[in-house]
């Protein structure tokens, strides 16, 4: 009995061994199924998520291109404001010059004359050189 035992024994750890590795093999198995779920669920998750991230980020976006075309309005409309009290201001000035030549016409017309002949002579002479 006691060769017996030794060979009895072995074989009984062998079929133990075989048992506890199909057991193994059965739970990575099921395991392997749950990780299987679990990963879809993951994926299921981060997909909602980047969509989540997209609405926010088109909303934000959306919002942002509002309030940039809302401020590129207000310079528009302030630019075209002052290039009208730009034109405003140079037709008074013109109006002022026309009304001052008028004036000196009407007083002093040898002066007058005098003046724009120096004025053309000086014109003249700068644009030759």
């Amino acid at each position: 009995m006691s060769a017996s035992n030794p060979s009895q024994s072995a074989r009984e750890t062998l079929k133990e061994v075989r048992e506890g590795a199909r057991e193994a093999g059965d739970a990575a198995a099921a395991a392997s199924g749950n990780i299987q779920k679990d990963l879809q669920a993951l994926r299921d998750d981060f997909a909602r998520l980047a969509e989540q991230v997209a609405d926010i980020l088109s909303n934000k976006g959306n919002a942002a291109w509002r309030r940039a075309k809302t401020s590129v309005d207000d310079v528009v409309s302030d630019a075209q404001a002052k290039g009208q009290e730009a034109v405003g201001a140079v037709r008074e000035v013109s109006d002022h010059f026309v009304d001052a030549i008028d004036e000196s016409i009407k007083e002093r017309p040898y002066t007058t004359l005098a003046i724009a002949a120096a004025l053309g002579f000086f014109f003249g002479a700068t644009w030759r050189r």
